[in-house]
């Protein structure tokens, strides 16, 4: 066996490591639950010759790595304009994900998230200020606003739906936001501004670094709070219910027949998203010390990054924010930017940019399928990037010998053997004649050239057999031929010329 362990192609590359075969392998759970942290499976290495443990999914990598990232950058080398830009970051992210818990896992197109927000930011601002609450109790009160606000606009769900139902959420959110700019008690006299409320890092503490540091820290557990709510939701028999008929509404009629209740799950989603923005409004109030009409504004939720995924969600707050709050010397311009990114992925991504690497995988897959279909024929060898795909390697022999085969078979085709088998095409025959009709003989049954008897004695016609049961044979041309052994030969050359041409 030669000691070159390479193989021709390349192996998809994923972690994996060396498993002892004498013991057992336990997979560790999330607390309380039955799923795996990591999805791993045995698998055998064809370069090691070896079992190795292979990590299935390495999306939970990538969100640790990525997460971590999104800590450390500000909270280890960013100044004070970077962290505030981070905290805010996180913020919108949290809301962009209950958002997409909304719209992607429930399918309610609704557009009152920021009004959800506000009026739990309003809401526990204005309690702060009237009656000098803390902190704590202020993101109780955002809960529970958020909360009812979101049974009450979960209602009208069950009869309106699509551009419908985004009317109404819509026309909710510039009522909150009329409402706020009219109210003397909400700060209607200072353009909706409220100041003065109870901070979670206090107001001395932000002018220090330190300070500064923990504010950006508690808007990452927000952040941290919302994708486990996520997680919960989307990953759990709710989530699951409900992609039962995300395709069309007759998913939703079959669903419904066999007992689920959609009207009811998207109910309880819709509350529990609710109530987690009005908890995330309450945060921001108790954040930044106040809260303005920005909270209402809808220029921070594009869901760029793909819709009904948490990556995508984070990643795209990620691009907007930091497009619209680091450049602001562009001007109106990092605005443009922004609805150009939008309009883009709009019409060239399936869903977002999280959506690319299965379009970009279909791309490569229709290209590389298109070279192999211009470079190869039936008989042709297998390319060297087939090769790893095929755990069968006698498979790979086999179609090598059968192309050696065909060209000596064609090197033997001459006018002096096509001949011996129009004079006798039955009976004995020259060496390199007998083994051209017995290669003829164990072709494949579909599309194998036989004759037809019309006439016993009289008529013969040549016939491709379909190989499947109760398919008649296809008749190849409208010649008829008055012997048997006129017809053996017309047969014997159209297979030589199958064989010659392919």
């Amino acid at each position: 066996m030669s000691s070159d362990k390479r193989l021709v192609g390349r192996r998809a590359l994923r972690p994996a490591w060396p498993v002892n075969t004498a013991r057992v392998f336990h997979r560790r759970r999330w607390p309380f639950t039955k799923r795996s942290v990591l999805r791993l499976t045995g698998q055998y290495n064809p370069k090691t010759l070896k079992r190795e443990m292979v990590l299935v999914d390495k999306k939970p990598l990538f969100w640790v790595g990525g997460l971590a990232a999104l800590f450390l950058i500000p909270a280890l080398g960013g100044n004070e304009r970077f962290l505030a830009l981070f905290g805010i970051v996180c913020i919108y992210a949290a809301i962009n994900v209950m958002w997409t818990l909304i719209i992607g896992t429930a399918g309610l197109q609704s557009f009152a998230t920021l009004a959800t927000v506000g009026v739990g930011a309003y809401g526990a601002a204005y309690m702060s200020i009237t009656y000098g609450v803390s902190w704590p109790i202020m993101l109780v009160i955002g809960l529970v606003l958020g909360g009812g606000l979101g049974f009450l606009i979960s209602l009208p769900a069950r009869r309106l739906d699509g551009l419908y139902y985004a009317l109404l959420t819509l026309g909710l959110s510039e009522f909150c936001r009329n409402f706020v700019t009219q109210s003397d008690a909400l700060g209607g006299k200072f353009n909706g501004a409220l100041f003065g409320v109870a901070r979670i890092v206090p107001s001395d503490l932000m002018t220090s670094r330190a300070g500064q540091t923990l504010a950006f820290a508690t808007t990452f557990v927000l952040l941290l709070l919302a994708l486990a709510v996520f997680r919960w939701i989307n990953g759990g028999r709710i989530g699951l219910m409900l992609k039962t008929a995300a395709t069309s509404k007759e998913d939703e009629a079959f669903a419904s027949a066999i007992g689920i209740d959609f009207n009811r799950a998207r109910t309880w989603v819709f509350i529990v998203a609710s109530a987690a923005l009005g908890f995330i409004g309450a945060f921001y109030a108790a954040y930044i010390g106040g809260t303005s009409l920005q909270v209402f504004s809808l220029d921070l939720l594009l869901l760029i990054g793909g819709l009904g995924r948490a990556e995508g969600a984070v990643i795209g707050t990620v691009i907007v924010v930091f497009i619209t709050q680091w450049f602001v010397d562009w001007g109106p311009w990092r605005i443009v930017l922004v609805g150009i990114l939008a309009l883009l992925s709009v019409l060239y991504t399936r869903n977002g940019i999280f959506g690319l690497k299965d379009q970009l995988r279909e791309i490569r897959q229709r290209r590389q399928a298109l070279h192999r279909a211009a470079i190869t024929s039936r008989y042709a060898e297998f390319l060297p990037q087939q090769a790893p795909d095929i755990h069968d390697k006698s498979v790979i022999v086999g179609r090598v010998f059968e192309r050696n085969l065909r060209e000596q078979l064609r090197a033997w085709i001459t006018p002096e053997v096509i001949a011996e088998h129009q004079a006798k095409p039955m009976g004995q025959h020259t060496d390199h004649l007998e083994r051209i009709l017995n290669y003829f003989r164990k072709a494949p049954i579909p599309d194998k050239y036989v004759v037809y008897c019309v006439e016993p004695f009289a008529v013969y016609r040549v016939v491709a057999l379909s190989g499947i049961p109760g398919v008649p044979p296809r008749i190849v041309d409208d010649r008829v031929y008055p012997s048997l052994d006129e017809a053996y030969h017309a047969v014997f050359l159209r297979r030589v010329n199958d064989l010659r041409s392919s």
